[in-house]
């Protein structure tokens, strides 16, 4: 049995792709260019720092940006070499590793910050109205939640 999308499910998800792809890329390519930092190093970084104490299990972090944990390994070595991220033993459970933002991580999100907020501000917010913007959050949240619960 072969699944058709209506027309109306076909162009919300297509919008939704592209549009998608399209902040992404302006919003990576910025950060790259004012402060090279790519938008994952960008994200592990924010997580860390919403997270008490800044520090989260590899497992949680991998679950919150979204990426493999081979990949997540790779790109918290990379920030491990450049000292914006540590690692830390979990003492609760010996095969559990934390990241944790340093001093110097802190620092280097704090001066990214600002041109990941203008890239928000100038390529998503300021395109859409006030009801427009109400609208996109009322839309996609019970999607995020449906998510998260079923991974749960």
């Amino acid at each position: 049995m072969v699944i058709e999308l209506k027309p109306a499910e076909e162009r919300a998800w297509a919008a939704f792709l592209d549009a998608q792809a399209a902040l992404l890329r302006r919003l990576e390519a910025e950060l790259v260019d004012e402060e090279d930092m790519t938008l994952a190093e960008f994200d592990v970084l924010i997580q860390l720092k919403l997270a008490p104490q800044g520090r989260l299990r590899m497992t949680e972090l991998s679950e919150r940006v979204r990426l493999s944990r081979s990949g997540l390994t790779r790109l918290v070595d990379r920030l491990v070499q450049a000292g914006l991220v540590k690692r830390g033993r979990c003492d609760s459970d010996r095969r559990g590793t934390f990241a944790i933002l340093t001093p110097a991580g802190g620092v280097r999100l704090r001066r990214a910050r600002p041109v990941h907020l203008r890239g928000i501000r100038e390529h998503f917010g300021k395109r859409l109205s006030a009801a427009q913007l109400l609208a996109v959050a009322e839309a996609l949240e019970p999607l995020s939640r449906g998510q998260v619960s079923s991974n749960a």
